[in-house]
């Protein structure tokens, strides 16, 4: 699906470093954390071989993860062409049952990655009843709850913190292509409508669902668990891998050896919370955008079919930017202005929409709203995952980070009701609520950060006056907190 695309993209961005010295570094089939901690020094490797490697980890693992997130979002969100096509009609959402519906996806755990019950979706085109539609969509959400939170930690397994974005960015493409691809898929199976004694809904979440089957099957062959069991790699390729994302924060590695304290290390950090909450900020807006966008355009008055095709173009402007601002974020180190444009992006796609605006003005501010969005995205996860040391306190951090932020989209299921078409100003007035929120709690989050910076530069400064060191083991033990870290902004 993505494969060709996404390794072009991946191999010309490849960055070369300095050869380095090479020191002999046994083939190992253990997990990540029993990885020898005196070695320093990774095998040498050429521009050349560097960028074959990247390559090659990207090939093997972007794409399929890709395609799973296509799916995945596939299933979440067609339920939205699904209501253009004869469902709320047939199962008799009257008032807040659609609401409820889309809510009860949500309600879920968020724990680890892992392999979704993929019948979920085949499952809610042959429902019959509301009751059963809420049954069938909490399975859904139990499924599948943990494979964002799941997929983005295991990158930083793989990817140094300033190649992350862009691989977080076309793993989120999916998703950008996942609302494209849904609405050419809904007006093309809108003709099948009648076919089998089936209305077109229930074709949507048919065919879409078997889609997802097939993705699911192919995953278990093609995902590897760690770089230094990747039995694509070399010896040589795994060895530097292993050694590049081990002392990517720390001059002395990361501490790999899971104690509770990294549990308390995580929920105590100020970080992990706000930026929990600029997690909830971007997603409302998201969320909102990718359930209630046929809606949305429905309302401008167009017909069933024309208002699905309408939907696929501010999607592929959104995969486009998306990808574009994540090499660009990797490749200036910085994840906070991208985050600020792309709120502000949002801002002005919901104003224009919640205002009187001529019909032509508000199908341009839907482009705003899903660029603007889905862009965000991969920015605020990648920038917490830059920003904890250590990979069991970076996965405490960030399931709390996606699991508890994810309750915002319990509130966004609720505020676009169908009694507020077709302008939905309570929806687009709380959605503005939220990145207004967010904007603010940004500028806060960079301001910490630098004061948090400038002072750790001052305190190694004083260290190195009064010759005071650490040891090793006393670095690895502080990870994020050590005197030489510093937090990306």
């Amino acid at each position: 699906m993505v494969s060709a695309k996404s390794s072009s993209l991946a191999g010309s961005l490849s960055a070369a470093e300095d050869e380095l010295d090479i020191v002999e570094i046994p083939d190992r089939t253990s997990s990540l954390g029993d990885v020898n901690d005196e070695v320093h020094h990774p095998p040498a490797l050429t521009a050349d071989e560097e960028k074959k490697l990247w390559r090659k980890v990207d090939v093997r693992i972007v794409p399929i993860l890709t395609a799973m997130y296509l799916c995945s979002f596939l299933d979440r969100g067609n339920i939205g062409n699904a209501k253009l096509q004869g469902l709320t009609t047939q199962l008799d959402l009257t008032g807040n049952k659609y609401n409820i519906a889309l809510m009860m996806y949500y309600i879920k755990r968020t724990d680890c990655m892992g392999y979704y019950d993929v019948n979920d979706s085949t499952l809610m085109g042959i429902v019959k009843t509301y009751p059963q539609l809420l049954g069938v969509r909490i399975c859904l959400g139990i499924a599948e709850a943990g494979l964002y939170p799941g997929v983005v930690y295991y990158m930083t397994l793989w990817y140094p913190r300033h190649k992350l974005q862009f691989r977080v960015g076309l793993f989120n493409g999916g998703a950008t292509a996942a609302g494209a691809f849904s609405g050419i898929l809904a007006y093309g199976i809108s003709f099948m409508s009648g076919a089998g004694g089936l209305l077109g809904w229930s074709w949507i979440f048919i065919i879409e669902g078997l889609l997802t089957i097939v993705v699911s099957i192919l995953a278990i062959f093609v995902i590897v668990d760690f770089p230094d069991t990747a039995s694509f790699l070399t010896p040589k390729e795994r060895a530097y891998l292993v050694w590049r994302k081990k002392y990517d924060n720390s001059s002395v590695g990361e501490d790999e050896h899971f104690e509770m304290r990294h549990i308390k290390s995580a929920l105590c950090d100020w970080q992990v919370w706000l930026q929990m909450l600029m997690f909830m900020t971007i997603v409302a807006p998201l969320v909102g955008i990718s359930l209630f966008l046929p809606s949305i355009i429905n309302g401008f008055g167009y017909g069933t079919a024309i208002s699905q095709l309408l939907t696929v173009p501010p999607y592929i402007v959104a995969t486009i930017v998306l990808i574009a601002v994540s090499m660009w974020s990797d490749h200036v180190k910085l994840r906070s202005p991208f985050l600020f444009g792309g709120l502000t992006i949002c801002l002005v796609g919901f104003a224009i929409n919640i205002s009187d605006a001529a019909i032509g003005v508000k199908y341009f501010g839907t482009f705003l709203c899903v660029t603007g969005s889905y862009t965000s995205m991969p920015g605020v996860v990648s920038w917490l995952g830059n920003n904890l040391a250590g990979q069991y306190k970076r996965g405490v951090g960030m399931a709390v980070q996606i699991g508890v932020g994810n309750l915002a989209s319990l509130i966004v299921t609720n505020i676009y009701l169908s009694k507020d078409a077709p302008r939905y100003v309570m929806g687009h007035a709380l959605e503005l609520m939220f990145i207004g929120i967010g904007l603010i709690n940004l500028c806060i989050l960079v301001a910490l950060y630098k004061w948090e910076n400038a002072k750790r530069d001052k305190n190694q400064r004083d260290m190195e006056e009064k010759g005071i060191e650490y040891s090793a083991e006393e670095l690895r033990r502080l990870g994020d907190r050590a005197p030489e870290f510093r937090y990306t902004l």
